[in-house]
């Protein structure tokens, strides 16, 4: 995690220590209980030396800067949204996981019965679940297909089916749309160009490589052929960027019998908008930038903001340290987040150790 920005570097100037103290303890007891604290509470801790009424008016300093507030009717007060990222940005101090949950995690990944990395993911995600009591999330970037052998086969006059065979073994079929006056022998011919070309290369690689190929070696195929490589290609590749693989276990720990009815429409929606995968691109981007884990609160992220949830997330990497997914876990923002960051960090960390292993296979 980064350090504390602009906003958590201006509240810590202008915060006695006296203040920050009882910030910090504030907000440690609400996301230990869930319940808004009040100031006699806070004064009868451990070595805290003050007054309720002294307190109170510490209370009142911070309220007034916006870090704590009174919801609903209570006489206490809990951490806002900008509060909590205070909290985290500048105070939040992550300990160290303890090695019997560190085996777990380990042990429960690598146990995966198959060699298939999708009951890896589905492994990590039940793991998080478990361990946060709250939902787990994977997000998976599809899987670029290594190439073994391209055909097309000519559905009618305008149009082609392109059956892509991959090293694994897998098949996937793409329609095509055919250059205007093609012939079968510029169809064959395109063809057997892309078979010699595209051998162990995925689409994208395929793509840069023909591309790049002088005009000499290009002259191999005809004009209307020429166009159906180039256009073909084009059309597959995009074709083939299509929505990641999304995993999501233990969604009932975020439903709670006392939730008010909009409070549970608001996490309803959540599920429903992760399910058509909304903005899931948005968070592999962003993972591919990231330092590490990040952590979003209420609003911070557009997919959780009208839920009001926290998201805490770490991207994933293969053997070349490219960034292949990102997993983490959604949960109430009064997240247990010195306990959830290390959990996804050292998940990550497995889970992309593990893959890496698998498609060396």
């Amino acid at each position: 995690m980064s350090g504390p920005g602009s906003s958590s570097q201006a509240f810590l100037e202008a915060l006695s220590t006296r203040s920050q103290d009882i910030f910090r303890r504030l907000v440690e007891r609400y996301i230990e209980t869930g319940e808004p604290v009040g100031s006699r509470a806070i004064s009868r801790m451990p070595d805290m030396a003050l007054s309720p009424a002294s307190v109170r008016n510490v209370m009142a300093d911070l309220e007034e800067l916006g870090l704590i507030a009174a919801p609903y009717t209570s006489a206490g007060r809990a951490p806002t949204q900008i509060g909590l990222r205070f909290f985290v940005d500048a105070m939040l101090e992550v300990g160290a996981m303890d090695e019997a949950e560190r085996d777990q995690i380990a042990r429960n990944i690598t146990g995966a019965q198959s060699d298939d990395v999708e009951s890896v993911l589905n492994e990590a995600s039940a793991l998080l679940s478990g361990l946060s009591h709250g939902a787990g999330m994977v997000i998976a970037a599809k899987a670029d297909m290594v190439l073994k052998h391209v055909e097309f086969v000519r559905l009618d006059p305008e149009r082609a089916m392109a059956i892509l065979v991959g090293q694994d073994g897998q098949v996937e079929n793409r329609v095509i749309a055919l250059p205007p006056g093609l012939t079968p022998s510029a169809l064959t011919q395109a063809s057997n160009f892309l078979a010699h070309h595209i051998t162990g290369k995925t689409l994208r690689e395929a793509r840069d490589s023909i591309a790049a190929q002088s005009e000499r070696q290009r002259r191999e195929l005809d004009a209307l052929a020429q166009k159906l490589v180039d256009s073909g290609l084009a059309s597959m590749s995009d074709a083939h960027t299509s929505a990641p693989t999304l995993i999501v276990r233990g969604r009932a720990n975020l439903i709670d019998d006392t939730m008010a009815s909009e409070d549970l429409a608001r996490v309803r929606q959540l599920f429903d908008e992760i399910e058509t995968k909304k903005g899931l691109i948005e968070l592999l981007s962003d993972a591919e930038t990231a330092q590490g884990v990040r952590i979003f609160i209420g609003s911070e992220n557009k997919l959780f903001s009208l839920s009001g949830s926290s998201v805490v997330l770490s991207p994933y990497k293969d053997a070349n340290d490219k960034v292949v997914g990102v997993l983490g876990v959604i949960g109430p923002t009064r997240l247990n987040y010195a306990r959830i960051v290390p959990v996804v960090d050292y998940t990550a960390h497995v889970v992309g150790r593990l893959i890496s292993r698998k498609r060396d296979l």
